[in-house]
């Protein structure tokens, strides 16, 4: 992912922020089933990177089984390739068909609906795309919709229709990349405030070069969270770390269904870093997830930013 990508980190501050006055209010303003099951997820941004066969996938594994050997090693997908190209719903119900019960695939909106058309007009493009979604079944896990970095709170009123008119039943989250969102002016209040009241979640995005996107907000009983790592730098692990136990704190509280989707730069070494990121929200939040089976014995060299 490129966003937020820096060629040099000396000197950015990692740490996670303090939760959001919004997430304090959230999880008091609701009343908690702390019995029910966890459902936290890790997964990856997709699957048909060849140069992962040997290491994630077998010796041999086709292109067309790289989806089948994906699902048996993670619960989730970001799944971008939505993002480009609506895939007929034969497609959709194919993909489906490949992966457990306990499997969330994660679409992300058309570009049709986010970039081309800016929301506006986009009725009858939201409609197919949730029709489409609804072949995934039971595995559909939150939708996510990706605006663009000039799309600023000057546009909020349009926001609000746009999320207003969702099916409650459809679950979506927003991410919001231009910076004006995080400067608490009065239409990025207001629409923070109709995510709330429509049960719309926040894209929480951790990644060098935009810290304001590492908002820390959450409006919605669920967590969806983009972190791109720096190619297995050494502070990829310090940062896994603290999210793990941030994490626990949100599950101590109440919060039952998380999505933590890695990026980084060029995929390479996701594999690798998802394990790490599984052990640890094993050990720290009791989590019970399997850890992927990186099949060679060492990782690919890590690279340094230094």
């Amino acid at each position: 992912m490129d966003f937020g990508k820096m060629d040099r980190i000396e000197g950015v501050n990692f740490s996670l922020p303090p939760d959001h006055a919004r997430t304090d209010e959230f999880f008091a303003g609701r009343k908690w089933d702390l019995s029910a099951p966890l459902q936290l997820r890790v997964g990856l941004t997709n699957w048909g990177r060849k140069d992962w066969v040997g290491r994630l996938y077998p010796k041999g594994t086709k292109d067309k089984d790289f989806l089948a050997f994906y699902t048996k090693q993670y619960a989730c997908i970001e799944l971008n390739a939505l993002f480009y190209h609506l895939q007929p719903r034969p497609v959709i119900e194919k993909w489906a068909s490949l992966a457990d019960d306990g499997f969330r695939y994660c679409p992300k909106f058309t570009n049709t609906i986010s970039h081309t058309r800016q929301l506006a007009g986009s009725d009858q493009d939201t409609a197919l795309f949730i029709e489409h979604m609804k072949s995934f079944g039971n595995k559909l896990g939150p939708a996510f919709l990706q605006l663009s970095d000039r799309y600023a709170p000057d546009r909020a009123g349009l926001l609000q229709e746009y999320v207003s008119k969702l099916p409650r039943d459809f679950k979506t989250c927003i991410e919001l990349r231009q910076e004006d969102w995080y400067r608490e002016g009065v239409a990025a209040k207001a629409t923070w405030q109709t995510f709330r009241e429509r049960g719309i979640g926040t894209v929480i995005t951790d990644t060098a070069g935009r810290r304001d996107c590492l908002h820390m907000i959450l409006t919605a009983p669920f967590a969806f969270i983009r972190f791109v790592g720096n190619n297995l730098h050494p502070t990829d692990y310090t940062r896994v770390d603290e999210w793990a136990e941030r994490i626990k704190t949100w599950i101590d509280k109440g919060l039952r269904e998380i999505y933590f989707f890695i990026h980084t730069p060029d995929e390479m070494h996701s594999p690798e870093l998802s394990k790490y990121v599984v052990d640890q929200f094993n050990k720290v939040c009791g989590a019970g997830l399997k850890p992927p089976k990186i099949l060679q014995d060492e990782p690919p060299a890590a690279l340094t930013l230094f």
